[in-house]
């Protein structure tokens, strides 16, 4: 699942103007399920898909593993675009 989020910064300086782009992919699953016994598993399940439709309490559950989404590996991706345009 990839969740996205643009963020528009203007400074003083009205010719430049810059985006940034941030993106959260919530990878493999890392809930260790023998950890009640004192040993190590996990499931295998190598990507987060939500059970249901963003803003729902399903949406935070993983249709593969069955899994709260917390236990899936978070990366935050941020890129800076920037708009140049010259007055001159």
């Amino acid at each position: 699942m990839i969740m996205k989020v643009v963020r528009r910064d203007e400074s003083n300086n009205h010719t430049n103007s810059s985006s940034t782009v941030t993106r959260v992919i919530y990878g493999e699953c890392q809930k260790n399920h023998a950890a009640n016994i004192g040993g190590y598993a996990v499931d295998g399940c190598r990507e987060f898909l939500a059970s249901g439709e963003e803003g729902t309490a399903a949406a935070l559950t993983c249709a593969c593993c069955g899994c709260h989404r917390s236990f899936h590996r978070r990366e935050v991706q941020t890129e800076v675009v920037s708009d140049s345009s010259s007055s001159n």
